[in-house]
């Protein structure tokens, strides 16, 4: 397995530490950043369970009216088959596995809130990323806190204000805990931008609420 680059190679004067007790943005929103809630060992095993396991599917986007494959692939998880459509293509949840159930069962002790699903990405190396865009989708329930747990590759994770475009932005460490909370996706959009100096992969698992329509 390529190893996983250090989380201080790529820091910049931007970028804030691990401590869930400071909100990240300066306004509109909270965000906090817990650092890594798993140990080395227990984030390595986690990341092998997950990229071996899970049913890994190619993204798909609808742009101009075109339907198409990304090279980061997605999977869906829930306490039922949820619906959840963005970027015009509509995904049904999976079943939870064992392993999936007791990282949700540690972010929730962690982060004091509570989910019903999950979405998975898997960003082969830094070539993947994600453009901006906040997760306001109508299935997601409105405010509930969006927990963020990043395995692998330390990535830079940027936000950026609606009204504003004033930016801040934060290095998620491997075994680390982001969480989104109150107006932060009606204010705020968000990002992980792609870069060519990450060669390892990188497993981002947000947990969410959805509200079925």
């Amino acid at each position: 397995m390529t190893p996983f680059p250090d989380p201080a190679s790529i820091l910049g004067s931007e970028l804030f530490g691990p401590n869930p007790t400071v909100n990240l943005l300066p306004r509109d929103g909270i965000v906090n950043y817990y650092g890594p809630i798993l140990s080395g060992k227990d984030a390595d095993r986690s990341f092998a369970a997950l990229l071996a396991d899970v049913p890994w599917k190619s993204d798909e986007v609808v742009i101009f009216g075109k339907r198409l494959e990304t090279a980061r692939q997605v999977a869906w998880f829930g306490d039922s088959t949820y619906g959840y459509t963005y970027s015009g293509t509509t995904r049904h949840a999976l079943p939870w596995n064992a392993e999936l159930r007791a990282l949700k069962q540690l972010i929730e002790q962690t982060s004091g809130a509570t989910y019903n699903s999950c979405l998975l990405n898997l960003y082969h190396d830094g070539n993947e990323g994600m453009s901006w865009h906040s997760d306001d989708e109508k299935e997601l329930a409105r405010d509930a806190a969006i927990a963020s747990l990043s395995l692998g590759a330390a990535r830079k994770f940027s936000f950026k204000h609606k009204r504003t475009a004033e930016t801040t932005s934060v290095t998620l460490e491997h075994g680390a805990l982001l969480v989104m909370r109150g107006t932060s996706q009606a204010h705020w959009l968000h990002s992980l931008p792609k870069s060519k100096k990450i060669t390892a992969p990188r497993i981002n698992l947000t947990f969410r609420t959805i509200h079925p329509l």
